[in-house]
């Protein structure tokens, strides 16, 4: 799960496994896998940052 800003301030968690695309036209754009667009203030490399460092923890996470 990653956090992020609806353009309105509002703070919210996003499922990052669930990211189809990531796009910077100029406001950064999530699109989920199921088609749901979000639209964040985060720039585009904060997202992906965000979502890179999501995956090492993943990684570093027992397998119970």
């Amino acid at each position: 799960m990653i956090r992020v800003t609806r353009l309105n301030g509002t703070p919210f968690v996003l499922n990052a496994e669930m990211i189809a695309t990531l796009d910077q036209a100029p406001d950064t754009i999530i699109t989920l896998m199921d088609g749901k667009k979000f639209v964040v203030k985060e720039t585009f490399e904060e997202v992906m940052d965000r979502v890179i460092e999501y995956r090492r923890l993943c990684r570093m996470m027992p397998n119970d």
